[in-house]
This record gives structure tokens, sequence and C-alpha cells, in this order.
């Protein structure tokens, strides 16, 4: 970062004209969601509460009932390397390892895509179809971090899911997802660019799949976030 966010950034003790000001909540809110906007963040104030509150590891609620509280050294050491960091464009949920998806929590890192809001339409829909089945045998493909299947059989005690992956490393971050939201019982991950993993006359009830669709070519339209941070395996 420029030498202006070094010397009065969260992390230092002091600020140009206001050096017994103390660094609050409040302040420390302010003065990233000023300087997020800077860096172009479409949502620097969103972005910072999630980080604030992963830095104090406490919930969100937490930093505005505890306005005034002044933030410990530690803690505005953390806050200003995940600054720096999304500063520079990389995604909030890679930096605080979690991404909240359908009313669940989600483990997410560089292996996997974000889970997007708009795809929670995909697993309404999903859902909707599941449950007017008896016990379906439902098959992801493309799962990433597990989100559809794993947010479905949340939704569908009934219902048995098979996700695959091409990524090892997504596989593995969508059995943890899995574990931690008490459904591996429910969700079978396998190794599998789309169905080459899958005997052949297999039958399933429903097949979702959200899978990569954008054009290499593309790419470099996406926002820098995504670009920079995302699989590229998991996006073309």
């Amino acid at each position: 970062m420029d030498r202006a966010v070094n010397e009065n950034s969260p992390s230092s003790d002091h600020t140009s004209g206001a050096a017994s000001e103390p660094w609050t909540v409040r302040r420390i809110l302010d003065w990233t969601t000023a300087h997020l906007a800077k860096h172009g963040s479409d949502s620097p104030r969103l972005d910072t509460e999630v980080l604030l509150a992963h830095a104090r590891n406490c919930e969100r609620i937490r930093l505005y009932t505890n306005y005034e509280d002044v933030v410990t050294e530690q803690e505005r050491a953390l806050m200003r390397q995940l600054v720096q960091r999304r500063a520079n464009s990389e995604p909030v949920a890679y930096l605080v390892g979690k991404r909240e998806f359908f009313g669940l929590d989600f483990q997410v890192d560089k292996n996997v895509l974000v889970p997007r809001p708009d795809t929670e339409t995909l697993v309404m829909e999903l859902v909707d179809e599941a449950q007017k089945l008896t016990a379906p045998f439902i098959l992801d493909l493309c799962t990433g971090s597990g989100c559809i299947a794993i947010s479905a059989a949340a939704n569908c005690q009934n219902a048995k899911f098979l996700a695959t992956d091409i990524s090892e490393p997504a596989l593995a971050i969508a059995q943890k997802n899995a574990a931690a939201n008490e459904l591996s019982n429910q969700v079978e991950f396998r190794l599998s660019d789309c169905f080459d993993q899958i005997a052949p006359g297999t039958l399933f009830d429903l097949i979702v799949s959200n899978p990569p669709y954008i054009r290499d070519a593309e790419i470099e339209q996406l926002e820098k976030d995504v670009r920079q941070h995302e699989p590229r395996l998991a996006l073309a």
C-alpha cells in the first residue's frame, strides 16, 4: 500500500492531525470503508464489516454493539493485512475462509469458486423438484465447494446426492463442507470429469450443474477479483 496507508492505517497508533484519537471500532469501520471504496470495492462497508469481524473473532452485529471499543494492536495488525489484500482485489471470502450460502457456511479457498447469490435460485428450483419425489437420487456435476448439493441436501432429508468434480483440491473442500454441515451421509463425492467415473446405466432422478461457462477470450473482461484470484479451471 502507499505511504499514507502505512502511516495512517488502523495498524498505526497515530494519524496525521489526530495522534491522540484511539482506533475504535467506529473509526476503523469509517476509515477502511473509505479506503476500500477508493480501491474499487463495490461493497466497501460490507467488506469492512466482514473483515473486522473476522479480525476481532466476533459476529458482525457485535461491531455495532461495541462501536466505541478500542481495537487491540493484534487485531489492528491482522486487519491491516486483510485490508491490503482486499485492496489488491482478493475476494473477501478467501480472506476469511468462508462464505454464507443458502443459510449455511461454506469453507472456501483459491481452489473453488466463491458461491454466488444467483446460484441460490438454482438450489431453490432443485429443492422444489426434489421434494416432489419420494427418495430422489441426484447428480451434481462440477460441484466445486459442494454448495449446491449440500444446500439441497439440507432441505431434502430424503434425497441422496452424488457430487463430482475434476479437481481433487475442490473435492477436499466440498467433503469438509459436507462434514461441517453434518450431511456427509447424504452426499457422496467422486473425482470425475463429468460422467467419466460414473458407471454406464446409472440412473438419476435429477441432474444439476453449474459448470465452467466463460470463454477463454472473455476472462479478461471479468471483474478483477474473479479473473486474478478465482480458479480458471472452474471458470472456463
